[in-house]
């Protein structure tokens, strides 16, 4: 029997038959890996409350034909219980595992970075030392980032001027006036400034940036994030509403 064990978040959950769960964990050293929970929805389950969405676990697997099957879970730390508790918090967690999920594309492929920036999110809003979306913006730049996507903030993304007067998604960012193409926006010079802060992990600026600026600036993240995804992230239509 092959084993192998590792620590990861539980991003989703899938019912399976009358008993059992498909669960989808991102691990540290594996990268995202599915496989099966048998009996957890049991009342009588060992580890069936280890293996819910927001869980960072120790996980034990064996590896199965099509799917590898959960035989050992204990808790490390359970951050659902900490955001189940305040909505803001717990919707923009959601994203943030919709969005480690579709990062994540290859199964079983090595993503450490993204495994570090997930729980270092969660932590961050569970401690609630920073507003929930200015948590969740600067983990949207910093997962684009490692996928290879930050968006040009400082100069233009086209030519490298200095001089830059608008942001252009599918130009990767902010661009100068030659640059600019048709349908760009133009944000507030603060709002580019609070975007570059969340990305470098300034928080100190961000946490003092003005309401209408943390607007825009979620609104340029979320429309940028979504289209390198090329399809929208669910999570943030209850964000969006807070």
């Amino acid at each position: 029997m092959s084993l192998y064990r590792d620590e990861g978040v539980v991003l989703r959950t899938h019912k399976l038959g009358e008993a059992d769960r498909i669960v989808t964990i991102l691990t540290r050293r594996t990268g995202k890996v599915r496989a099966v929970a048998k009996g957890v929805r049991r009342t009588t389950s060992r580890f069936g409350a280890r293996l819910e969405p927001f869980t960072h676990v120790d996980v034990q697997f064996h590896t199965g034909r099509t799917l590898d099957v959960v035989t050992q879970a204990e808790t490390l730390r359970p951050y659902g219980e900490r955001l189940a508790a305040d909505y803001p918090r717990y919707t923009a967690g959601s994203a943030m595992l919709e969005t480690a999920d579709k990062l994540t594309v290859a199964e079983k492929e090595p993503a450490l970075r993204h495994f570090l920036l997930l729980v270092g999110g969660l932590r961050a809003l569970a401690d609630g030392e920073h507003e929930p979306r200015l948590v969740l913006d600067a983990y949207f730049l910093r997962s684009l980032a490692v996928a290879g996507y930050a968006p040009a903030l400082e100069t233009c993304a086209r030519c490298s001027a200095e001089s830059v007067r608008a942001f252009a998604i599918v130009a990767g960012g902010v661009v100068c006036a030659e640059c600019r193409p048709a349908g760009a926006s133009v944000p507030a010079t603060e709002t580019v400034a609070l975007m570059l802060a969340l990305l470098r992990g300034d928080w100190a600026s961000a946490d003092a940036s003005q309401a209408r600026h943390r607007t825009e600036c979620s609104g340029l993240v979320a429309a940028y994030l979504q289209w390198h995804l090329e399809h929208g992230i669910r999570s943030l239509r209850h964000v969006e509403r807070v």
